[in-house]
């Protein structure tokens, strides 16, 4: 089936067209995965640092009640997987999950554990640092945000929220999780509508290729050789096929060899004639 130069030219183009276009494909995919999961991780981030400033005047009047409606209202929203606010024992005091209030966070869990790695936990961490991804136990893959609620001074010198001093510089913490099937839905698109273009690319470079390939390779091969198995006298007779650059220089060699070869051939004849023509010679 790949004998001939055109069937291993075109499935050499295809292999190697097939192999740049997929690689070119994941490398892209995965830039722009990574640029979307940066992001909805900004996004999360966003929405964490609106949950502590909407909860702050609740938080400076001590007004548990709003600040517990509010939360719940909060983790009513679509795509809120939990959300919850411990201080800084790890004991959850708010939470749109009410089975969780009045339980301790597990410090060696996935987000927990950036912090308290070691005997001193950290108390300030990048965005990058603080956002976590792992699937919940309702098996939806999540990305949350541990976002640290500092001490201010308005929290430490107002008579309503004194429980803090001066000297405390974390109050607590904002734990948020968005589901990311958004994102892993408009990434499978993504990945679907890749494949679609990569096959639309490789049949079409391929074809303009064998097609460049055919006028300006194979098709000149095909001439000559159809002019060079004509035989020596055929060869000499016809003019040379409509051909350029080497493919032509070929042909013309082709053609003078023939033509040398001829020449020799009649010498030859002619030796031959003269020697047979030629009388005996006679024994002395």
């Amino acid at each position: 089936m790949f004998s001939n130069l055109n069937s291993r030219t075109i499935l050499s183009v295809t292999c190697a067209v097939t192999g740049f276009v997929i690689a070119c494909c994941l490398l892209l995919y995965t830039f722009i995965k990574t640029d979307m999961m940066n992001v909805e991780v900004e996004h999360t981030a966003d929405l964490a640092d609106t949950v502590v400033k909407s909860t702050r005047y609740a938080m400076l009047k001590d007004d548990r009640e709003m600040l517990s409606e509010i939360v719940d209202n909060i983790g009513d929203q679509h795509q809120v997987e939990h959300v919850r606010i411990f201080n800084k024992k790890g004991l959850i005091m708010f939470s749109g999950n009410e089975a969780e209030i009045n339980r301790f966070i597990d410090k060696s869990a996935a987000g927990c554990n950036e912090c308290h790695f070691s005997d001193k936990p950290k108390s300030r961490l990048g965005t990058m640092e603080q956002a976590r991804q792992f699937t919940n136990e309702n098996n939806v893959d999540v990305l949350a945000i541990t976002l640290p609620i500092y001490n201010e001074p308005d929290c430490y010198s107002n008579t309503a929220c004194h429980f803090h001093d001066s000297k405390s510089e974390l109050l607590g913490t904002l734990d948020i999780g968005l589901s990311q099937a958004p994102l892993k839905r408009t990434l499978g698109l993504l990945q679907t509508r890749m494949i679609m273009f990569s096959i639309m690319v490789l049949c079409l470079t391929v074809s303009v290729v064998y097609a460049l390939l055919y006028r300006q390779v194979f098709l000149p091969i095909k001439h000559l050789a159809d002019f060079t198995e004509k035989g020596t006298d055929a060869t000499l007779e016809e003019t040379l096929p409509e051909l350029s650059g080497e493919v032509a220089r070929a042909a013309r060699t082709f053609q003078s060899m023939a033509e040398r070869v001829r020449i020799l051939e009649q010498k030859d004849r002619i030796r031959n004639t003269d020697v047979a023509s030629a009388p005996p010679k006679q024994d002395s």
